[in-house]
């Protein structure tokens, strides 16, 4: 029987952001660390785990005492001398943002180097959380012992969420994203796709297109459209759900990986994919309104029970 916490696994990498003239803000993100804090923030007193691997530089000890300070753990993950982690930069455009990366020699690419750890980490949780850029930075054994180790804790009982987000130069070849990530859904419970990734990936031609395709594959599915509608898949019905506008945002980034953590910790507290998808849309918004991808977890608890 599974417990009660819940994990996300990927790579979690130094920030760089809120640019004033030379001077930048260093803080902690990556797309599936984002959504176990949005998830950790509204799902009380539920264990968070991150699991990844870890250098043993003072960037990494500063990252590890960070989720610590948080109430998130780091399972079994491993840590690797000598190694250390990613980092990236973001630069604006209003509010829209762009990346500039820094993560050929990721301590993360490691995180499935210890099969049996990878499997101890996933082991009594609740709800297991990946994505498609953990996918794209391992090879394609450490690919195939993830699949693996989630697998094994779908079939002890977990609930599997696998949001696909497609970025097209962390992968070799189109081919192969398309078959990994068809790989992740083959073990997955809930998918959140992102539209336009989709789009751009397998060719749909519209989010009703993308809903029908996955729901093929997977139980449930809320296919994410920026301010548009999110389409919820589930039961054999399509149900879009208006977005929440804003009218100034500051920031994006993070909004989508929040929107994923709020709708996980609705469905988990027992909210029906509506409700869920309402939530998470007003996570969303209130994301956009703060610098950087982390919200303060008193600004993500207001929105979500607004």
């Amino acid at each position: 029987m599974t417990g009660n916490g819940v994990a996300s696994i990927g790579e979690c990498m130094l920030e760089l952001s809120g640019q004033a003239g030379p001077n930048w803000r260093m803080g902690f993100a990556g797309d599936t660390f984002n959504t176990l804090w949005a998830l950790h923030a509204l799902s009380g007193d539920r264990p968070a785990t991150y699991v990844s691997a870890f250098g043993d530089d003072p960037f990494s000890r500063d990252q590890i005492g960070f989720f610590g300070e948080n109430g998130i753990g780091i399972g079994a993950s491993p840590i690797i001398a000598g190694a250390r982690p990613g980092l990236y930069a973001i630069t604006l455009t209003g509010a829209e943002r762009s990346f500039t990366y820094w993560r050929g020699d990721a301590a993360a690419r490691q995180l499935a180097s210890d099969p049996a750890a990878l499997a101890k980490s996933l082991e009594n949780q609740s709800l297991v959380y990946f994505s498609g850029i953990t996918l794209a930075i391992l090879n394609d054994g450490a690919r195939t012992s993830l699949l693996a180790a989630v697998a094994k804790a779908r079939a002890a009982g977990s609930l599997v969420a696998f949001d696909p987000n497609y970025r097209p130069r962390l992968w070799r070849r189109r081919e192969e994203a398309q078959a990994a990530i068809l790989d992740a859904l083959a073990v997955t419970d809930i998918a959140l796709p992102t539209f336009p990734d989709e789009q751009m990936l397998f060719g749909d031609a519209a989010p009703q297109a993308t809903a029908e395709r996955l729901g093929e594959l997977v139980g449930e599915v809320v296919v994410k459209n920026g301010e548009e509608p999110a389409l919820i898949a589930a039961s054999g019905t399509l149900r879009p759900v208006a977005a929440v506008h804003v009218a100034a945002p500051v920031d994006t980034t993070g909004a989508g990986d929040s929107f994923n953590g709020a709708y996980l910790a609705a469905r988990l507290a027992g909210h029906a994919p509506t409700e869920a998808v309402l939530r998470a849309h007003r996570v969303a918004a209130a994301v956009v309104q703060v610098r950087g991808a982390l919200a303060p977890f008193e600004t993500l608890r207001a929105a979500f029970e607004d």
